[in-house]
């Protein structure tokens, strides 16, 4: 779980309060598609504290809540889907 918030005092201050219930915690910068200025990018605290912990810490310091991906998931493989193999013809006859 992570907390993601755009002001890095309140990042600090998250980071620093997990750490002092002994949790484990990482601080890091989380680029968004689209955002090209570094400084924007908002701060990503990283937790193994219970979801309740960091939900209450995400709304006291005006920040919210991601699940944190698995970066190894990937849809399922199955059957393929059957496509048309050309466009359908709505207003032309053949």
């Amino acid at each position: 779980m992570r907390g993601i918030f755009f002001d890095e005092d309140a990042a600090r201050e998250v980071e620093r309060l997990l750490s002092a219930d002994g949790y484990d915690v990482s601080l890091s910068r989380v680029p968004y598609a689209g955002e090209d200025d570094d400084e924007d990018h908002p701060w990503a605290v990283t937790s193994d504290a219970p979801a309740i912990v960091l939900e209450v810490l995400v709304d006291r310091f005006d920040g919210w809540l991601d699940d944190d991906p698995d970066p190894d998931w990937a849809p399922p493989t199955g059957t393929p889907v059957d496509l048309p193999d050309q466009p359908k013809r709505h207003h032309r006859p053949d």
